[in-house]
């Protein structure tokens, strides 16, 4: 019992620190796919969405060998902070980052692309500069796509199963998050706990969803994948 209950902890803790991080990285990112004109928005576009379709133990093997301490980035990583990325909290927040990226940037994405242009041109007449376009009028009026992947983000970290599998494996306190507690449960015949978890996360999938759907309005857009 007192390992689920850390999982749950520890569940929240990386969906929480996920989607702080990726707010910030994921919404310039989601304004530049919105306006620009580059002709290499539709390639970058793909590799946002790539995860959406990758099989999760996919994107966690290739993750397991580009941050392993013997790599670049996980060696540097090591010699940094004393620490390697691979089965450590760290590595899960990182995984889940690129996992979750889409489930951010696609709702903040179709929010922005919804800002009238006319807005955006009245706001560039009266003197605004990009940056102040950007933060005074994009933002402001994107503010329920903000809601939508802060809130998908969220839930959809919180049930990651083959991507933690792979990046964290199964280390109380550290990585085993609820996903796999589950698993565990189910590998060893606890049934009645299995249930009381996996109950747990299908009320929470509803919440989240409700959520979405009640205040962000009508408009919001279905990520397909």
């Amino acid at each position: 019992m007192a390992g689920d209950v850390q999982a749950i902890w520890l569940t929240g803790l990386l969906a929480l620190v996920t989607t702080l991080l990726l707010m910030p990285l994921a919404t310039p990112l989601a304004w530049w796919l919105a306006r620009s004109p580059s002709r290499v928005k539709s390639a970058v576009e793909a590799v946002v969405a790539m995860p959406l379709v990758l099989p999760p133990t996919v994107l966690g093997f290739y993750l397991l060998v580009i941050l392993n301490p013997d790599s670049f980035f996980g060696g540097l990583w090591v010699r940094v902070t004393g620490e390697a990325l691979t089965f450590s909290f760290a590595g899960l927040v990182i995984a889940s980052m690129i996992y979750s990226l889409p489930f951010m940037v696609q709702p903040l994405h179709s929010a922005f692309r919804a800002v009238p242009e006319s807005v955006m041109e009245a706001a560039a007449t009266l003197g605004a500069s990009p940056r102040d376009r950007f933060f005074n009028v994009g933002i402001p009026l994107a503010r329920r796509g903000f809601l939508t992947g802060a809130v998908l983000t969220f839930a959809h970290t919180v049930g990651e199963f083959g991507v933690v599998l792979m990046m964290g494996g199964n280390i109380p306190g550290e990585t085993r998050v609820l996903s796999i507690a589950i698993y565990e449960h189910v590998e060893t015949l606890n049934y009645d706990a299995a249930h009381s978890l996996a109950l747990g996360l299908l009320c929470f999938a509803f919440l989240s969803l409700w959520l979405v759907y009640r205040f962000a309005g009508e408009r919001v857009e279905v990520i397909r994948g």
